[in-house]
């Protein structure tokens, strides 16, 4: 299943050890393995976290957050990439390599060779956060059905982002306010429906 989180913080101010709440908060996501990075950003920082429920591919070349080393870009990988062996013979057709075997090193080659542009040729179930280091740039992407769950809060310096709201209880900027219209959807639909959440300035991408 794994479990990805973690922060951009324009003021940087959130510490390392938050990071690893947040984490710790999707244990069960994710019990084979953990991870987490903290870069700094100019004025600014980003955390990644990861629990890691190892599928494709079970050796330690899987583990993520994980880096392409031509870039220095990082990814944070919740899901599966059913055609990524297409995709990887394309790559290594126009002379990329690859160390592991799981579709994640797939996903960053492919957004160093096509850019954002990289997600159209992706068939899967994902939740996948890149942060592209020259471009100071985080970039986020669903898969089109929404199997897999990705939450965003944001106020004021900081934007989370998680598999699951309880992450955010662990960082101090986050305020369980509930959103009150959103209540209202689910006392009409039985549900609150994309993007809401429960709580104000939380949603989930659609």
């Amino acid at each position: 299943m794994c479990g990805i989180t973690g922060f951009v913080d324009l003021s940087s101010s959130t510490e390392k050890d938050t990071l690893v709440k947040m984490a710790g908060e999707i244990l069960h996501r994710g019990p084979d393995d953990t991870g987490v990075e903290y870069f700094s950003c100019g004025n600014a920082s980003v955390g990644f976290g990861f629990r890691r429920l190892s599928i494709l591919d079970l050796s330690p070349l899987g583990h993520q957050p994980m880096t392409d080393p031509k870039t220095g870009n990082w990814i944070l990988f919740n899901g599966e990439i059913y055609n990524f062996q297409e995709i990887r013979s394309e790559l290594e057709s126009a002379g990329d390599t690859f160390r592991s075997n799981g579709d994640t090193e797939v996903i960053l080659a492919a957004y160093r060779k096509w850019g954002v542009n990289c997600v159209d040729r992706f068939i899967g179930m994902f939740a996948i956060c890149i942060f592209d280091k020259a471009k100071e740039k985080l970039v986020c992407f669903r898969d089109r059905a929404g199997v897999k769950p990705f939450f965003y809060f944001h106020s004021g310096n900081i934007f989370l982002f998680a598999s699951e709201l309880k992450c955010f209880h662990q960082h101090p900027a986050f305020k369980k306010e509930i959103d009150t219209d959103a209540l209202g959807y689910y006392f009409q639909h039985g549900c609150i429906t994309a993007p809401y959440t429960i709580f104000k300035n939380t949603k989930k991408i659609i």
